[in-house]
């Protein structure tokens, strides 16, 4: 293991991200606007670095790109394979929905931003790995945004 990258920093994300720094050595990477968040559950260790919209990963021979998506958390991120044509959503899309939008620093209208203008810009054919729950693709959600504007969450 090469590093430890958060999609955003609920507590049921993170909790063992410092057990896996004391086991591997990985350094632990999230997107600055979740910090917060972050030292709600590890106030005694900092991120080793920050997580910037556009910045590339390599991971085994495939180049990653963080796409910041707030609206889960202030910095939710999704990492985006167009060699793989996947896309890894954390929190921030599921199989048939949005992420939920109830927890503290969520924001539903932020969420759906994110959505349209950052994941429904990818291919249709795009694989989507969730945070929870079976993988779906980009082409499979797309039909269902103005149905969860809606819904309203």
């Amino acid at each position: 293991m090469t590093a430890i990258v958060c999609t955003h920093t609920h507590n049921d994300h993170i909790d063992a991200a410092p057990a896996l720094v004391d086991r591997t050595g990985a350094p632990i990477f999230l997107h600055l606007d979740d910090r917060l968040l972050w030292r709600h559950t590890h106030s005694d260790r900092d991120p080793d670095g920050y997580l910037s919209d556009g910045r590339r990963l390599t991971v085994t021979a495939t180049e990653l790109t963080v796409l910041h998506t707030p609206g889960h958390t202030p910095g939710g991120i999704c990492l985006y394979s167009e060699e793989l044509a996947t896309a890894f959503t954390g929190d921030t899309l599921f199989h048939g929905e949005p992420g939920a939008t109830e927890r503290s620093y969520s924001h539903f209208p932020t969420i759906i931003r994110s959505i349209r203008n950052r994941l429904l810009t990818l291919p249709p054919h795009t694989t989507v790995n969730t945070g929870h729950g079976d993988s779906t693709s980009i082409g499979a959600e797309a039909p269902h945004l103005d149905a969860w504007i809606e819904r309203g969450h």
